[in-house]
């Protein structure tokens, strides 16, 4: 069986999984559309559904990472109308899942992405992270490495990234350590940077931080925080697993699955939430290349 992965090229991360499952898949994957046997939609919403006719005569994988009510393409409603090209759907939360199988009669399998642990670790020399990038070790650093803005207005939040609870979150961490600073990176960070300019909450911000640089600001952070009000993965979570950075959580996407009950909070329990880097890590493990390639395996092989 030879697996094709249709494009994303938006710079985001599931083009990382395609070029990670290219490199370390060879053998069973191809980058010919018609060579192909079986094709995985990793980002359905870049492929024109005119072309869905083309797929009657191979196997079709359809990733469904969060189902939105307002998102003609993510919503259930949506989903119906794809539902007889589909031979399986793929799922990186359970929550989602749940929501899937009570719209078709496909098989819906979870599986969270694989994480490469030669690209996410943790570094224990904390100093030198400290200076490359002019940071004062006695702070309190607290990390947000995703987009909060729309993209229409760059000036409005993305409330299902919920900025607007990360915000009060670190205005409540504030009172307890005076010495807080916000790490940002990414684009479309406009909402946080206004809104903690105007609370007078430090921050750095490095937009276009690579791979490389990122897992380093991980690793001088004192605490990640994930406040989304919905989400797939995210794949924060096995980042922050496998950089040994800790980590608080809103229940989205796998964080159930992932941490320990105590590290995740709702919008009245945030102050009482309490990282549990150990439990994060041992879960985690599971996901690392080679051994995160396992449960795609079974799936592609048992449709």
């Amino acid at each position: 069986m030879k697996i094709y992965i249709n494009k994303v090229s938006e710079n985001w991360v599931v083009d990382r999984f395609r070029e990670e499952w290219y490199l370390h898949n060879k053998n069973i994957s191809t980058k010919n559309f018609f060579a192909s046997d079986l094709i995985w939609l990793i980002s359905p919403w870049t492929f024109k559904k005119g072309l869905l006719k083309l797929l009657r005569d191979k196997k079709l994988i359809y990733s469904i990472y969060h189902i939105e009510d307002d998102s003609k393409q993510n919503s259930l409603d949506g989903i119906k109308k794809i539902d007889k090209f589909v031979t399986g759907y793929h799922t990186i939360s359970l929550k989602t899942k749940l929501q899937l199988e009570k719209v078709t009669n496909k098989k819906v399998f979870y599986i969270p992405f694989w994480i490469d642990p030669t690209i996410w670790f943790e570094i224990e020399d904390k100093s030198t992270l400290f200076k490359k990038y002019n940071l004062d070790p006695n702070n309190f650093f607290v990390g947000s490495f995703q987009r909060d803005s729309l993209a229409s207005n760059s000036e409005k939040p993305k409330l299902i990234k919920g900025p607007d609870i990360f915000l009060e979150n670190v205005i409540e961490l504030s009172k307890i350590h005076n010495n807080l600073e916000v790490i940002l990176t990414g684009r479309k960070r406009n909402y946080l940077i206004n809104q903690l300019k105007k609370n007078n909450i430090k921050f750095k911000y490095f937009e276009m931080a690579t791979q490389s640089e990122i897992n380093e600001l991980y690793n001088c952070l004192n605490l990640y925080i994930i406040s989304s009000r919905i989400e797939g993965g995210p794949q924060a979570i096995a980042e922050c697993g496998v950089t040994n950075t800790p980590l608080v959580s809103t229940d989205v996407g796998m964080a159930k699955e992932f941490m320990n009950p105590v590290s995740i909070y709702d919008e009245d329990s945030f102050t009482e939430s309490k990282p549990d880097n150990e439990f994060l890590r041992k879960k985690v493990n599971s996901l690392e290349i080679p051994t995160g390639f396992e449960e795609f395996y079974k799936m592609f092989n048992s449709i």
